[in-house]
């Protein structure tokens, strides 16, 4: 604590209100402190809290899971399967969020740890996770959730996002679509490989990709993606279906598109009462129930022992058709790829 407090310029009584998460602290004192732990690897050790039960011969019982969104539905079924798993196994998952931010995420893995877990479980939203080198090595295992954790080389759980998509866009081609369209959050790794998955697709089954089609979003909420909705479907040559890369952009171009029905739609990732739309919503949906599931047996196996090199497994996602996707193109549509081309 002493070396946080003289990196920060501050007394120990102000890094011990930041970390014990206290008020009259100011914005920028905090920032400053955050920074330092997060320079000197500083976590709060609350080992003399858990000593009375490790004295007994008792181990921990707690795993730690790391969440970025609270407001998807899709981690809120992740966490209720990795609680799931450990109560089966007489453990506890404390959980935590940080919101997508990478300095709140290092603080809440810094609590996670400071509560002596026998295991990480982490959605990331940062991209260097090589501080957590040392936790591995002795014997904290880590196991990536949704998204690979960039500078540690650790066990991962993913869903296959680039095959959704070329799913979405073959079942869109199939009905006869070529003016596909897409609708796209900010980058992440998920959302890059699901426009990965989209340019393959559309390459393999229209011929060509007309990037006048692709919008790309820079903060990925709802209003944002209505907005890039309205757009898209007023150029001059609009498309006659749509592919969204999360259910926030779904619903963004759900509300542009109002009453019509001569749009064809396959969202990435389902929400709630989808299928109770007055055109049912057809998606790719990756069951989070799985995930979360895969991702918790595969943490307990390291708790367990198993000591493999840190592995990838690969989930697959599901085509749901319900209605908006086998909507087909106007009359007069394009139909047919383009002369010469595979």
């Amino acid at each position: 604590m002493k070396e946080v407090a003289g990196l920060a310029g501050v007394g120990m009584k102000t890094v011990s209100r930041v970390v014990n998460g206290e008020g009259r602290v100011s914005r920028e004192t905090r920032a400053r402190v955050e920074a330092a732990i997060a320079a000197t690897g500083y976590r709060r050790n609350e080992v003399a809290r858990s000593m009375r039960g490790m004295r007994s011969g008792q181990s921990t019982v707690d795993i730690g899971l790391l969440l970025g969104d609270l407001t998807n539905p899709f981690f809120a079924g992740v966490a209720s399967a990795v609680i799931a798993e450990a109560r089966g196994r007489g453990y506890a998952a404390v959980l935590a969020s940080a919101d997508e931010d990478p300095l709140a995420e290092r603080a809440a893995i810094d609590g996670l740890l400071g509560r002596q877990v026998a295991g990480l479980l982490i959605v990331p939203g940062g991209r260097d996770y090589g501080y957590l080198r040392p936790e591995i090595e002795i014997g904290t295992p880590v196991v990536f959730v949704d998204r690979p954790g960039g500078g540690l080389s650790a066990d991962e759980v993913v869903l296959d996002n680039a095959e959704g998509a070329r799913m979405a866009v073959r079942h869109l081609a199939a009905q006869g679509h070529r003016r596909i369209g897409a609708i796209v959050a900010p980058s992440r790794w998920a959302t890059s490989e699901r426009l990965r998955g989209f340019r393959q697709a559309m390459r393999a089954e229209v011929g060509t990709i007309d990037a006048t089609l692709i919008r790309r979003l820079s903060t990925g909420s709802v209003a944002e993606a209505e907005r890039s909705a309205r757009e898209l479907l007023a150029v001059p040559d609009p498309p006659t279906a749509i592919f969204t890369t999360t259910g926030f952009m779904t619903q963004g171009l759900l509300r542009a598109l109002g009453p019509r029905r001569d749009v064809a739609v396959v969202g990435f990732d389902d929400f709630p009462l989808a299928d109770m739309l007055p055109v049912p919503l057809s998606v790719v949906a990756g069951d989070p129930v799985v995930l979360g599931t895969a991702a918790a047996q595969t943490l307990f196996a390291r708790i367990d022992g198993w000591g493999d090199p840190p592995t990838r497994r690969v989930i697959p996602p599901t085509l749901v058709p319900r209605g908006s996707g086998e909507i087909p193109p106007p009359t007069g549509a394009r139909t047919t790829r383009r002369p010469g081309r595979p």
